[in-house]
Protein backbone atom coordinates (compact mmCIF):
# COMPACT_ATOMS: atom_id res chain seq x y z
CA UNK A 1 0.00 0.00 0.00
CA UNK A 2 1.25 3.35 -1.12
CA UNK A 3 1.83 5.72 2.38
CA UNK A 4 -0.27 8.90 3.00
CA UNK A 5 1.59 12.27 1.91
CA UNK A 6 1.58 13.17 5.31
CA UNK A 7 3.46 10.43 6.46
CA UNK A 8 6.21 9.98 4.14
CA UNK A 9 6.05 13.94 4.92
CA UNK A 10 7.14 13.13 8.29
CA UNK A 11 9.12 10.10 7.36
CA UNK A 12 11.40 12.33 5.25
CA UNK A 13 11.73 14.63 8.50
CA UNK A 14 13.30 11.80 10.04
CA UNK A 15 15.58 11.23 7.37
CA UNK A 16 17.36 14.11 7.68
CA UNK A 17 20.90 15.29 9.80
CA UNK A 18 18.85 15.98 13.15
CA UNK A 19 18.42 12.76 13.62
CA UNK A 20 21.09 9.54 14.65
CA UNK A 21 22.11 7.43 11.64
CA UNK A 22 20.58 4.37 13.90
CA UNK A 23 17.29 5.91 13.97
CA UNK A 24 17.66 6.11 10.04
CA UNK A 25 19.12 3.15 9.38
CA UNK A 26 16.17 1.35 11.12
CA UNK A 27 13.56 3.43 9.45
CA UNK A 28 15.30 2.59 6.01
CA UNK A 29 15.12 -0.77 7.14
CA UNK A 30 11.61 -0.63 7.23
CA UNK A 31 11.03 0.79 4.15
CA UNK A 32 13.09 -1.66 2.54
CA UNK A 33 11.08 -4.52 4.00
CA UNK A 34 8.33 -3.20 2.23
CA UNK A 35 6.68 -2.66 6.32
CA UNK A 36 4.36 -0.31 5.19
CA UNK A 37 1.52 -0.79 8.10
CA UNK A 38 4.57 -0.84 10.29
CA UNK A 39 6.00 2.84 9.26
CA UNK A 40 2.02 4.08 9.02
CA UNK A 41 1.53 3.00 12.80
CA UNK A 42 5.11 4.80 13.52
CA UNK A 43 4.56 7.85 11.63
CA UNK A 44 0.70 8.85 11.35
CA UNK A 45 1.20 11.16 14.03
CA UNK A 46 2.91 12.20 17.32
CA UNK A 47 2.84 9.85 20.42
CA UNK A 48 0.54 12.43 22.43
CA UNK A 49 1.83 13.92 25.89
CA UNK A 50 -1.42 13.39 28.09
CA UNK A 51 -2.32 14.20 30.93
CA UNK A 52 0.08 11.78 32.79
CA UNK A 53 2.71 12.53 30.13
CA UNK A 54 4.03 9.71 27.50
CA UNK A 55 3.17 5.95 26.87
CA UNK A 56 3.92 4.17 23.86
CA UNK A 57 5.57 1.33 22.11
CA UNK A 58 9.64 1.67 21.93
CA UNK A 59 11.20 2.35 18.35
CA UNK A 60 11.72 4.85 15.66
CA UNK A 61 8.81 7.08 14.45
CA UNK A 62 6.73 10.25 15.67
CA UNK A 63 4.12 7.80 17.37
CA UNK A 64 7.07 5.73 19.46
CA UNK A 65 9.02 5.99 22.90
CA UNK A 66 12.56 7.11 21.75
CA UNK A 67 14.98 9.90 22.35
CA UNK A 68 13.15 12.23 20.56
CA UNK A 69 9.95 12.55 21.15
CA UNK A 70 10.77 12.10 25.44
CA UNK A 71 13.14 15.07 23.99
CA UNK A 72 10.47 17.00 22.80
CA UNK A 73 8.25 16.12 25.74
CA UNK A 74 11.30 16.97 28.35
CA UNK A 75 11.71 20.47 26.37
CA UNK A 76 8.29 21.50 27.04
CA UNK A 77 8.14 20.70 30.66
CA UNK A 78 11.67 22.40 30.77
CA UNK A 79 10.13 25.22 28.91
CA UNK A 80 6.84 25.39 31.22
CA UNK A 81 8.88 25.43 34.77
CA UNK A 82 11.17 28.30 33.47
CA UNK A 83 7.55 30.19 32.93
CA UNK A 84 6.18 28.89 36.11
CA UNK A 85 9.06 29.87 38.64
CA UNK A 86 10.60 32.85 37.33
CA UNK A 87 13.53 34.22 38.89
CA UNK A 88 14.32 30.91 41.02
CA UNK A 89 16.75 27.81 40.94
CA UNK A 90 14.83 24.92 39.55
CA UNK A 91 15.05 21.52 40.66
CA UNK A 92 13.90 18.30 39.35
CA UNK A 93 13.94 14.40 40.73
CA UNK A 94 14.33 11.55 38.18
CA UNK A 95 13.82 7.94 38.42
CA UNK A 96 13.27 4.98 36.18
CA UNK A 97 11.95 1.19 36.19
CA UNK A 98 13.71 -1.97 34.75
CA UNK A 99 11.93 -1.39 31.47
CA UNK A 100 14.72 -1.95 28.37
CA UNK A 101 15.53 1.44 27.58
CA UNK A 102 14.17 3.44 31.10
CA UNK A 103 18.00 4.20 32.11
CA UNK A 104 19.00 5.80 29.02
CA UNK A 105 15.89 7.49 28.99
CA UNK A 106 16.51 8.64 32.30
CA UNK A 107 19.98 10.05 31.18
CA UNK A 108 18.45 11.62 28.40
CA UNK A 109 15.90 13.60 30.35
CA UNK A 110 17.85 14.32 32.73
CA UNK A 111 20.69 16.24 30.56
CA UNK A 112 17.70 17.92 28.44
CA UNK A 113 16.66 19.61 32.22
CA UNK A 114 20.47 20.61 33.11
CA UNK A 115 21.07 22.08 29.61
CA UNK A 116 18.02 24.27 30.32
CA UNK A 117 19.70 25.48 33.46
CA UNK A 118 17.68 23.03 35.63
CA UNK A 119 19.27 21.43 38.80
CA UNK A 120 18.91 17.55 38.30
CA UNK A 121 18.33 15.01 41.15
CA UNK A 122 18.99 11.68 39.33
CA UNK A 123 18.60 8.21 40.77
CA UNK A 124 21.98 6.16 40.60
CA UNK A 125 19.48 3.17 39.57
CA UNK A 126 15.89 1.93 39.50
CA UNK A 127 14.03 2.92 41.46
CA UNK A 128 10.23 2.66 42.34
CA UNK A 129 7.73 5.42 42.04
CA UNK A 130 6.76 6.18 45.21
CA UNK A 131 9.85 6.96 45.82
CA UNK A 132 10.15 9.49 42.80
CA UNK A 133 7.35 11.40 44.90
CA UNK A 134 8.92 11.14 48.20
CA UNK A 135 12.44 12.55 46.76
CA UNK A 136 10.52 15.78 44.91
CA UNK A 137 8.52 17.09 48.60
CA UNK A 138 12.21 15.66 50.17
CA UNK A 139 14.64 17.48 48.14
CA UNK A 140 11.79 20.46 47.17
CA UNK A 141 12.16 20.21 43.91
CA UNK A 142 9.24 22.00 41.71
CA UNK A 143 8.90 18.62 39.49
CA UNK A 144 10.09 15.18 38.49
CA UNK A 145 9.81 12.28 36.16
CA UNK A 146 9.73 8.89 36.40
CA UNK A 147 10.06 6.08 33.28
CA UNK A 148 7.95 3.56 33.19
CA UNK A 149 4.95 2.12 31.62
CA UNK A 150 3.89 0.95 34.86
CA UNK A 151 2.79 -3.06 33.79
CA UNK A 152 1.93 -2.81 30.24
CA UNK A 153 4.01 -5.12 28.14
CA UNK A 154 7.52 -5.25 27.57
CA UNK A 155 7.22 -3.40 24.32
CA UNK A 156 6.34 -0.53 26.41
CA UNK A 157 7.58 2.46 27.80
CA UNK A 158 6.89 6.03 29.17
CA UNK A 159 6.91 9.15 31.31
CA UNK A 160 4.92 9.91 34.02
CA UNK A 161 5.66 13.49 35.24
CA UNK A 162 4.92 14.83 38.85
CA UNK A 163 4.23 18.79 40.26
CA UNK A 164 5.91 20.47 43.73
CA UNK A 165 3.59 18.17 45.54
CA UNK A 166 5.47 15.08 44.89
CA UNK A 167 1.75 14.45 43.11
CA UNK A 168 0.91 13.83 39.51
CA UNK A 169 0.35 16.89 37.51
CA UNK A 170 -3.54 18.14 38.10
CA UNK A 171 -5.50 20.73 36.60
CA UNK A 172 -3.96 23.44 35.41
CA UNK A 173 -0.74 22.29 34.91
CA UNK A 174 -1.53 19.60 33.08
CA UNK A 175 -3.12 21.28 30.06
CA UNK A 176 -0.06 24.01 30.00
CA UNK A 177 2.06 21.30 29.86
CA UNK A 178 0.90 19.65 26.96
CA UNK A 179 0.57 22.85 25.10
CA UNK A 180 4.35 24.08 25.89
CA UNK A 181 5.19 20.46 24.29
CA UNK A 182 2.95 20.45 21.38
CA UNK A 183 4.55 23.88 20.79
CA UNK A 184 8.08 21.80 20.23
CA UNK A 185 7.33 21.45 16.59
CA UNK A 186 11.20 20.27 15.75
CA UNK A 187 13.52 18.31 17.30
CA UNK A 188 16.07 20.93 17.16
CA UNK A 189 14.35 23.25 19.14
CA UNK A 190 15.34 20.42 21.75
CA UNK A 191 18.63 21.59 24.06
CA UNK A 192 20.19 17.50 24.31
CA UNK A 193 23.67 18.65 25.00
CA UNK A 194 24.01 18.00 28.70
CA UNK A 195 25.65 20.05 31.82
CA UNK A 196 27.03 17.43 33.99
CA UNK A 197 27.57 19.98 36.30
CA UNK A 198 23.65 20.32 37.70
CA UNK A 199 23.05 16.73 37.33
CA UNK A 200 23.49 15.10 41.35
CA UNK A 201 23.24 11.20 41.88
CA UNK A 202 20.94 10.35 44.39
CA UNK A 203 20.15 7.00 46.03
CA UNK A 204 20.95 4.98 49.38
CA UNK A 205 20.84 8.11 51.25
CA UNK A 206 17.28 8.70 49.45
CA UNK A 207 16.56 4.87 50.09
CA UNK A 208 17.00 5.25 54.21
CA UNK A 209 15.09 8.05 54.63
CA UNK A 210 11.96 6.86 52.67
CA UNK A 211 12.51 3.99 55.18
CA UNK A 212 12.93 6.50 58.28
CA UNK A 213 9.39 7.95 57.52
CA UNK A 214 8.09 4.36 56.06
CA UNK A 215 8.65 2.88 59.54
CA UNK A 216 6.46 5.52 61.45
CA UNK A 217 3.69 4.12 59.68
CA UNK A 218 3.78 0.36 62.18
CA UNK A 219 1.22 0.73 64.72
CA UNK A 220 1.35 -3.04 66.32
CA UNK A 221 5.14 -3.50 66.94
CA UNK A 222 4.77 -5.87 69.39
CA UNK A 223 2.53 -8.28 67.49
CA UNK A 224 5.12 -8.21 64.45
CA UNK A 225 8.17 -8.55 67.35
CA UNK A 226 5.94 -11.50 68.29
CA UNK A 227 5.47 -13.15 65.10
CA UNK A 228 8.92 -11.91 63.07
CA UNK A 229 8.98 -14.87 61.44
CA UNK A 230 5.92 -14.80 59.22
CA UNK A 231 7.01 -16.45 56.07
CA UNK A 232 6.68 -14.11 53.85
CA UNK A 233 7.17 -15.27 50.13
CA UNK A 234 7.96 -11.58 47.66
CA UNK A 235 8.05 -11.18 44.19
CA UNK A 236 8.80 -8.05 42.25
CA UNK A 237 8.10 -9.33 38.78
CA UNK A 238 11.12 -8.36 37.56
CA UNK A 239 10.65 -4.74 38.57
CA UNK A 240 11.99 -2.19 40.79
CA UNK A 241 10.39 -2.89 44.38
CA UNK A 242 13.59 -5.44 44.23
CA UNK A 243 14.86 -2.20 46.02
CA UNK A 244 12.98 -0.84 48.53
CA UNK A 245 10.31 -4.04 49.76
CA UNK A 246 12.63 -6.63 51.19
CA UNK A 247 14.20 -3.71 52.93
CA UNK A 248 11.65 -2.20 54.29
CA UNK A 249 10.10 -5.69 55.56
CA UNK A 250 13.22 -6.11 57.42
CA UNK A 251 12.91 -2.62 58.82
CA UNK A 252 9.56 -3.29 59.98
CA UNK A 253 10.74 -6.33 61.99
CA UNK A 254 10.35 -9.13 59.31
CA UNK A 255 13.14 -11.76 59.06
CA UNK A 256 11.89 -14.51 56.80
CA UNK A 257 11.25 -12.46 54.04
CA UNK A 258 11.91 -15.00 50.79
CA UNK A 259 11.98 -13.70 47.32
CA UNK A 260 11.37 -15.63 44.43
CA UNK A 261 14.70 -15.69 42.69
CA UNK A 262 13.74 -16.37 39.08
CA UNK A 263 12.11 -13.13 39.31
CA UNK A 264 14.18 -10.97 41.80
CA UNK A 265 16.59 -9.98 39.19
CA UNK A 266 14.91 -6.40 37.17
CA UNK A 267 14.47 -7.09 33.24
CA UNK A 268 13.10 -5.15 31.20
CA UNK A 269 11.97 -8.29 28.91
CA UNK A 270 9.74 -10.10 31.87
CA UNK A 271 11.37 -13.28 30.66
CA UNK A 272 8.76 -15.01 33.38
CA UNK A 273 5.94 -13.35 32.86
CA UNK A 274 2.95 -12.62 29.32
CA UNK A 275 2.33 -9.40 31.55
CA UNK A 276 4.35 -8.00 34.61
CA UNK A 277 0.96 -7.12 36.53
CA UNK A 278 0.26 -8.52 39.66
CA UNK A 279 -3.66 -7.76 38.89
CA UNK A 280 -2.99 -11.29 36.83
CA UNK A 281 -3.01 -14.64 38.06
CA UNK A 282 -0.30 -16.16 35.59
CA UNK A 283 1.79 -13.27 36.68
CA UNK A 284 1.78 -14.21 40.64
CA UNK A 285 2.17 -18.04 39.83
CA UNK A 286 6.20 -19.00 40.38
CA UNK A 287 4.85 -16.72 43.72
CA UNK A 288 2.09 -18.91 44.68
CA UNK A 289 3.98 -22.07 43.67
CA UNK A 290 6.94 -20.92 46.48
CA UNK A 291 4.23 -20.52 48.83
CA UNK A 292 2.73 -23.36 48.40
CA UNK A 293 6.01 -25.70 48.84
CA UNK A 294 7.30 -23.45 51.43
CA UNK A 295 4.00 -23.66 53.82
CA UNK A 296 4.30 -19.66 53.56
CA UNK A 297 2.01 -17.31 55.19
CA UNK A 298 1.73 -14.61 52.82
CA UNK A 299 2.43 -13.76 49.50
CA UNK A 300 3.37 -10.20 48.42
CA UNK A 301 4.11 -8.81 44.73
CA UNK A 302 5.11 -5.40 43.02
CA UNK A 303 4.57 -4.22 39.70
CA UNK A 304 7.67 -2.94 37.85
CA UNK A 305 7.60 0.38 39.18
CA UNK A 306 5.99 -0.57 42.40
CA UNK A 307 3.21 1.55 42.99
CA UNK A 308 0.34 -1.30 42.63
CA UNK A 309 0.14 -4.42 45.31
CA UNK A 310 -0.75 -8.05 44.47
CA UNK A 311 -1.44 -10.03 47.74
CA UNK A 312 -1.88 -14.18 48.17
CA UNK A 313 -3.30 -15.79 51.27
CA UNK A 314 -4.41 -19.22 51.97
CA UNK A 315 -8.23 -19.44 52.65
CA UNK A 316 -9.74 -22.18 54.57
CA UNK A 317 -9.31 -25.25 52.71
CA UNK A 318 -5.07 -24.37 52.69
CA UNK A 319 -5.26 -23.22 49.05
CA UNK A 320 -3.94 -20.00 48.04
CA UNK A 321 -6.15 -16.99 46.66
CA UNK A 322 -5.24 -13.97 45.48
CA UNK A 323 -7.39 -10.52 46.70
CA UNK A 324 -8.55 -8.52 44.16
CA UNK A 325 -7.32 -4.80 44.33
CA UNK A 326 -11.26 -3.84 46.88
CA UNK A 327 -10.46 -6.63 49.06
CA UNK A 328 -6.85 -5.27 49.63
CA UNK A 329 -8.19 -2.02 49.98
CA UNK A 330 -10.76 -2.75 52.30
CA UNK A 331 -8.69 -5.18 54.38
CA UNK A 332 -6.07 -2.00 54.50
CA UNK A 333 -8.78 0.52 55.83
CA UNK A 334 -10.26 -1.84 58.08
CA UNK A 335 -7.02 -2.68 59.60
CA UNK A 336 -5.30 0.83 59.79
CA UNK A 337 -8.68 2.32 61.71
CA UNK A 338 -9.00 -0.45 64.03
CA UNK A 339 -5.60 -0.60 64.88
CA UNK A 340 -5.70 3.06 65.25
CA UNK A 341 -8.23 3.26 67.38
CA UNK A 342 -6.67 0.06 69.84
CA UNK A 343 -2.89 1.29 69.92
CA UNK A 344 -5.53 5.19 70.80
CA UNK A 345 -3.70 6.98 67.72
CA UNK A 346 -7.25 8.02 66.34
CA UNK A 347 -8.34 11.64 66.17
CA UNK A 348 -11.25 13.92 65.16
CA UNK A 349 -9.77 14.80 61.96
CA UNK A 350 -8.85 11.40 60.74
CA UNK A 351 -10.37 10.60 56.96
CA UNK A 352 -9.80 8.11 54.32
CA UNK A 353 -10.32 8.20 50.43
CA UNK A 354 -11.23 6.10 47.49
CA UNK A 355 -12.15 6.55 44.14
CA UNK A 356 -16.00 6.33 42.74
CA UNK A 357 -15.62 2.63 41.26
CA UNK A 358 -13.71 1.96 44.09
CA UNK A 359 -15.70 -0.39 46.82
CA UNK A 360 -18.52 1.46 48.75
CA UNK A 361 -17.44 -1.01 51.56
CA UNK A 362 -14.79 1.54 52.15
CA UNK A 363 -16.84 4.08 53.12
CA UNK A 364 -18.99 1.65 55.45
CA UNK A 365 -15.71 0.52 57.57
CA UNK A 366 -14.85 4.14 57.50
CA UNK A 367 -18.51 5.20 58.81
CA UNK A 368 -18.87 2.25 61.47
CA UNK A 369 -15.34 3.76 62.86
CA UNK A 370 -16.86 7.41 62.87
CA UNK A 371 -13.90 8.11 60.74
CA UNK A 372 -14.77 11.01 57.58
CA UNK A 373 -14.73 8.98 54.30
CA UNK A 374 -13.71 11.06 50.56
CA UNK A 375 -14.64 10.24 47.07
CA UNK A 376 -12.61 11.19 44.22
CA UNK A 377 -12.30 10.78 40.31
CA UNK A 378 -10.30 7.60 39.34
CA UNK A 379 -6.81 7.90 39.29
CA UNK A 380 -4.58 8.64 42.36
CA UNK A 381 -3.50 12.25 41.08
CA UNK A 382 -7.20 13.02 42.47
CA UNK A 383 -6.68 11.40 46.09
CA UNK A 384 -2.91 13.28 45.92
CA UNK A 385 -5.19 16.53 45.15
CA UNK A 386 -7.44 16.14 48.25
CA UNK A 387 -4.83 15.96 50.48
CA UNK A 388 -2.78 18.43 49.25
CA UNK A 389 -6.12 20.29 49.90
CA UNK A 390 -7.01 19.16 53.40
CA UNK A 391 -3.41 19.82 54.40
CA UNK A 392 -3.19 21.24 57.87
CA UNK A 393 -6.77 20.73 58.54
CA UNK A 394 -7.53 17.24 58.32
CA UNK A 395 -5.19 14.09 59.00
CA UNK A 396 -5.32 11.24 55.56
CA UNK A 397 -4.74 7.95 57.19
CA UNK A 398 -5.11 5.82 53.65
CA UNK A 399 -6.53 5.84 50.47
CA UNK A 400 -6.95 3.08 47.42
CA UNK A 401 -8.63 2.17 44.26
CA UNK A 402 -9.80 -0.71 42.84
CA UNK A 403 -7.20 -0.77 40.66
CA UNK A 404 -4.13 -2.41 43.29
CA UNK A 405 -3.26 0.92 44.15
CA UNK A 406 -3.25 1.75 48.10
CA UNK A 407 -1.42 5.10 49.72
CA UNK A 408 -0.74 4.55 54.01
CA UNK A 409 -0.10 8.03 55.51
CA UNK A 410 1.10 11.28 53.30
CA UNK A 411 5.04 11.70 52.93
CA UNK A 412 4.42 10.38 49.66
CA UNK A 413 1.66 11.19 47.17
CA UNK A 414 1.25 8.62 44.89
CA UNK A 415 -0.12 4.69 45.25
CA UNK A 416 3.04 3.28 46.71
CA UNK A 417 3.00 -1.09 46.98
CA UNK A 418 6.09 -0.51 49.01
CA UNK A 419 4.79 0.93 52.03
CA UNK A 420 1.43 -1.19 51.37
CA UNK A 421 3.35 -4.64 51.41
CA UNK A 422 4.63 -4.05 54.98
CA UNK A 423 1.68 -2.71 56.00
CA UNK A 424 -0.25 -5.65 54.51
CA UNK A 425 2.12 -7.93 55.93
CA UNK A 426 2.02 -6.58 59.76
CA UNK A 427 -1.79 -7.02 58.95
CA UNK A 428 -0.83 -10.77 58.49
CA UNK A 429 0.85 -10.81 61.57
CA UNK A 430 -1.93 -9.62 64.28
CA UNK A 431 -3.71 -12.07 63.17
CA UNK A 432 -1.75 -14.88 62.99
CA UNK A 433 -0.95 -13.55 66.74
CA UNK A 434 -4.77 -13.98 67.11
CA UNK A 435 -4.57 -17.07 65.67
CA UNK A 436 -6.09 -16.07 62.23
CA UNK A 437 -5.65 -15.76 58.72
CA UNK A 438 -5.50 -13.17 56.57
CA UNK A 439 -8.35 -14.89 54.48
CA UNK A 440 -10.52 -15.30 57.88
CA UNK A 441 -10.03 -11.57 58.80
CA UNK A 442 -11.41 -10.49 55.35
CA UNK A 443 -14.57 -13.22 55.58
CA UNK A 444 -15.38 -11.71 59.13
CA UNK A 445 -14.72 -8.34 57.71
CA UNK A 446 -17.71 -8.95 55.07
CA UNK A 447 -19.60 -10.62 58.16
CA UNK A 448 -19.48 -7.47 59.32
CA UNK A 449 -20.18 -4.74 57.50
CA UNK A 450 -21.88 -6.73 53.95
CA UNK A 451 -20.39 -8.55 51.56
CA UNK A 452 -19.14 -6.51 47.95
CA UNK A 453 -18.69 -8.49 45.40
CA UNK A 454 -17.14 -6.61 42.72
CA UNK A 455 -15.97 -7.37 39.20
CA UNK A 456 -14.44 -5.48 36.08
CA UNK A 457 -15.05 -5.91 32.29
CA UNK A 458 -12.68 -3.84 29.69
CA UNK A 459 -14.35 -3.44 26.10
CA UNK A 460 -11.33 -2.86 23.48
CA UNK A 461 -13.22 -1.06 20.09
CA UNK A 462 -10.12 -0.13 17.86
CA UNK A 463 -9.56 2.23 15.21
CA UNK A 464 -11.35 5.48 14.43
CA UNK A 465 -14.89 3.26 14.27
CA UNK A 466 -14.01 1.78 17.59
CA UNK A 467 -13.76 5.74 19.37
CA UNK A 468 -17.22 6.27 17.72
CA UNK A 469 -18.98 3.35 19.24
CA UNK A 470 -17.20 3.81 22.52
CA UNK A 471 -19.36 7.88 21.81
CA UNK A 472 -22.35 6.26 21.08
CA UNK A 473 -22.51 3.64 24.17
CA UNK A 474 -22.24 6.18 26.42
CA UNK A 475 -24.77 8.47 24.57
CA UNK A 476 -27.55 5.40 24.55
CA UNK A 477 -26.79 5.15 27.93
CA UNK A 478 -27.57 9.05 28.63
CA UNK A 479 -30.34 9.37 26.64
CA UNK A 480 -32.23 5.91 27.11
CA UNK A 481 -30.72 4.74 31.11
CA UNK A 482 -32.05 1.77 32.10
CA UNK A 483 -35.15 1.65 34.63
CA UNK A 484 -34.17 -1.75 35.64
CA UNK A 485 -30.49 -3.77 35.48
CA UNK A 486 -31.18 -7.64 35.92
CA UNK A 487 -34.55 -7.29 37.19
CA UNK A 488 -33.25 -5.12 40.37
CA UNK A 489 -34.79 -1.62 40.28
CA UNK A 490 -32.58 1.97 39.29
CA UNK A 491 -33.11 3.87 42.05
CA UNK A 492 -30.32 6.74 41.49
CA UNK A 493 -28.16 7.65 38.50
CA UNK A 494 -24.73 9.65 38.36
CA UNK A 495 -23.50 11.47 35.71
CA UNK A 496 -19.80 12.74 36.24
CA UNK A 497 -19.88 14.30 32.99
CA UNK A 498 -22.73 16.47 33.75
CA UNK A 499 -21.90 16.85 37.44
CA UNK A 500 -25.93 15.51 38.35
CA UNK A 501 -27.08 12.83 40.76
CA UNK A 502 -30.47 12.03 40.10
CA UNK A 503 -32.51 10.36 42.52
CA UNK A 504 -35.06 8.47 40.97
CA UNK A 505 -37.43 7.51 43.95
CA UNK A 506 -37.60 11.12 45.12
CA UNK A 507 -37.38 13.62 42.34
CA UNK A 508 -34.11 15.26 43.40
CA UNK A 509 -31.42 16.50 41.67
CA UNK A 510 -27.97 17.03 43.55
CA UNK A 511 -24.30 17.77 42.33
CA UNK A 512 -21.73 15.39 42.69
CA UNK A 513 -19.23 18.21 43.86
CA UNK A 514 -16.36 16.87 41.26
CA UNK A 515 -14.95 17.96 38.01
CA UNK A 516 -16.57 16.17 35.29
CA UNK A 517 -15.15 13.43 33.91
CA UNK A 518 -16.89 10.84 31.40
CA UNK A 519 -18.31 8.66 33.91
CA UNK A 520 -21.99 7.34 34.69
CA UNK A 521 -22.90 5.06 37.17
CA UNK A 522 -26.17 3.17 37.50
CA UNK A 523 -27.45 2.60 41.80
CA UNK A 524 -29.86 -0.54 42.12
CA UNK A 525 -32.15 -0.70 45.07
CA UNK A 526 -30.35 -3.51 46.81
CA UNK A 527 -27.13 -1.15 46.88
CA UNK A 528 -25.43 -2.45 44.01
CA UNK A 529 -23.25 0.12 41.67
CA UNK A 530 -22.49 -0.41 38.24
CA UNK A 531 -19.91 2.53 36.35
CA UNK A 532 -19.32 3.22 32.75
CA UNK A 533 -16.09 4.72 32.51
CA UNK A 534 -13.72 5.19 28.70
CA UNK A 535 -10.46 5.13 28.90
CA UNK A 536 -8.83 7.95 28.90
CA UNK A 537 -5.45 6.67 26.90
CA UNK A 538 -6.34 3.52 25.65
CA UNK A 539 -9.19 2.74 22.79
CA UNK A 540 -11.47 0.97 26.03
CA UNK A 541 -14.40 1.17 27.81
CA UNK A 542 -15.02 -0.26 31.06
CA UNK A 543 -17.91 -1.23 32.99
CA UNK A 544 -17.35 -1.88 37.09
CA UNK A 545 -19.55 -3.83 38.92
CA UNK A 546 -19.89 -3.85 42.38
CA UNK A 547 -23.24 -6.12 43.89
CA UNK A 548 -24.24 -6.31 47.43
CA UNK A 549 -24.62 -9.62 48.75
CA UNK A 550 -26.43 -10.53 52.36
CA UNK A 551 -24.02 -12.57 54.41
CA UNK A 552 -24.89 -13.08 57.71
CA UNK A 553 -21.55 -14.86 59.28
CA UNK A 554 -18.54 -15.10 57.79
CA UNK A 555 -18.63 -19.64 57.29
CA UNK A 556 -21.05 -18.62 54.14
CA UNK A 557 -18.95 -16.55 52.12
CA UNK A 558 -17.86 -18.63 49.90
CA UNK A 559 -21.86 -19.49 48.94
CA UNK A 560 -22.35 -15.52 49.11
CA UNK A 561 -19.75 -14.72 46.90
CA UNK A 562 -20.76 -17.56 44.68
CA UNK A 563 -23.96 -15.66 44.38
CA UNK A 564 -22.83 -12.52 44.31
CA UNK A 565 -20.36 -12.89 40.91
CA UNK A 566 -23.67 -15.11 39.68
CA UNK A 567 -25.53 -11.81 39.82
CA UNK A 568 -22.04 -10.03 38.11
CA UNK A 569 -22.99 -12.18 35.39
CA UNK A 570 -26.90 -11.58 34.98
CA UNK A 571 -26.47 -7.76 34.89
CA UNK A 572 -23.55 -8.02 32.26
CA UNK A 573 -25.82 -10.29 30.48
CA UNK A 574 -29.20 -7.77 30.94
CA UNK A 575 -26.64 -5.43 29.85
CA UNK A 576 -25.56 -7.15 26.48
CA UNK A 577 -21.83 -6.77 27.40
CA UNK A 578 -20.70 -9.97 26.64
Amino acid sequence: MALAPEIQNTINTWLTPDYDPETQAAIRALQTSGQDEQLTDAFYRTLEFGTGGLRGVMGPGSNRMNRYTLGMATQGLSNYLLQSFPGQQIKVAIAHDSRNNSAEFAQIAAGIFSANGIIVYLFDGLRPTPELSFAIRELECQSGCVITASHNPKEYNGYKVYWNDGAQVVAPHDKNIIAEVNKITSVSEVRFEADPSRIISIGTDLDQLYFGQAKKLRIDREAIKRQHDLNIVYTPIHGSGITLVPGLLREFGFTNVNVVEAQATPDGNFPTVQSPNPEEKSAMQLALDQAKATNADLVLATDPDADRVGVGVKNDDGEWVLLNGNQTAAMLTNYLLSARHRAGQSTPKDYIVYTIVTSEILGDIARQHSVKSYQTLTGFKYIAGLIRDLEGQEIYIGGGEESYGFLIGDFVRDKDAVSACALVAEMAAVAKDQGRTLYQEMTHMYANYGLYVEDLISLTKKGQRGAEEIQEMMASLRANPPVTIAGLKVVEIRDYKTGKIHNLFNGITTDTGLESSNVLQFITEDGSKISARPSGTEPKIKFYFSVKQPLKSAVDFDLANRLGHEKIKAIIADMQLQ
